[in-house]
């Protein structure tokens, strides 16, 4: 029996070894064809954007292309529930936003996916703030100024967003919150429906991520009043924070960040963190991302996890507080 056991013990150590190798061996190999990067908004939004961005890096490192697929609808949540019921094989990846992540399943009922259970996080990706930008028609050149119009004229003015419980719906949810003001929601599925929408004039705001604004404000197109970050941001240094405009203790940023299928194994993760990593600190990548108001947010997968979980239990209270529910 003695002799039994070391032979079986011999062999699972054999097959053991075998296996790690052929799984080595396949990460070495990987990827041996196109990688898919889904996003849950229309073509042209901070999100789409961004990704195409870090897309292309990827697809220079790999040798493989990297297709960024456009599922809009459902404030990203179509997106999320393709990728939950991928293969975890590392070539369909989300491009998770806060709106997906975070938002969503404190919005709805039933998302169709678990934000912690069904994916694999890989690195976070992105940090942006959000601008609030009015019509060039609206008479406010200020943020206060804007408020004590929206109070003079309650429920006249009205606002776009990339969708219901989007970060850009949210954003000015909690200034209307905070200020006391009434205005009309009006949401899109996506920002670039919803920036088209403004620029039309039939809108008057919108509280967008700043890649998408920035363009429209340098032209005279949009003008702006107020970035939603703690900080002021480099592309836009003379343009105050919300908190400096009067609405003290107002702060909202957006992070991007990639996620594989939940099952997906540590070498592939640890492949794709290393190579997401590596073109976010790419001189190029970063002009290219500063000039969009954009910044890199590399991390590892464990630091992505624990930004998830905590955006989740952050914004669950202020959807819970404010009673905002998805249609």
């Amino acid at each position: 029996m003695i002799i039994r056991f070391m032979v079986t013990t011999s062999a699972l150590a054999i097959a053991g070894a075998a296996t790690g190798y052929v799984q080595a061996a396949s990460m070495q190999a990987y990827p041996t064809k196109p990688l898919r990067l889904l996003v849950g908004f229309s073509p042209g939004g901070a999100s789409d954007i961004t990704t195409r961005i870090l897309g292309q890096k990827l697809s220079e490192a790999f040798g493989q292309p990297v297709i960024t697929d456009n599922r809009a609808g459902a404030s990203g949540a179509i997106a999320a529930r393709i990728v939950a019921q991928s293969a975890p094989d590392g070539y369909t990846l989300l491009s998770g936003a806060t709106s997906i992540l975070a938002l969503n399943p404190a919005m709805m009922a039933k998302p169709g996916y678990d934000s912690i259970k069904d994916f694999t996080p890989v690195s976070q990706t992105v940090s942006m703030p959000q601008v609030l930008v009015v019509h060039p028609s609206v008479k406010a050149s200020s943020l206060k100024e804007l408020i004590a119009l929206a109070k003079a004229r309650p429920g006249e003015l009205n606002y776009s967003s990339s969708g219901l419980g989007s970060s850009s719906h949210l954003a000015i949810e909690l200034l209307k919150y905070m200020t006391g003001i009434n205005l009309v929601h009006v949401p899109f599925k996506g920002s670039g429906q919803s920036m088209p929408a403004l620029l039309a004039g039939q809108v008057q705001m919108i509280f967008d991520p700043l890649p998408t604004s920035l363009p429209h404000v340098k032209t005279g197109k949009l003008r702006a009043l107020a970035i939603s970050t703690a900080k002021r941001s480099p592309a836009m240094p003379d343009l105050p924070t919300a908190a400096e405009a009067g609405v003290r203790g107002f702060e909202s940023s957006l992070w991007y960040g990639l996620l594989l299928p939940a099952g997906a194994s540590n070498p592939l993760v640890d492949k794709l963190n290393t190579a997401v990593n590596d073109a976010l600190r790419s001189p190029d990548l970063v002009e290219r991302f500063a000039a969009l108001g954009a910044e890199p947010a590399g991390s590892t997968a464990i630091a992505f996890s624990k930004t998830i979980a905590e955006e989740i239990t952050k914004w669950g209270r202020v959807i819970k507080s404010a009673g905002i529910r998805a249609e």
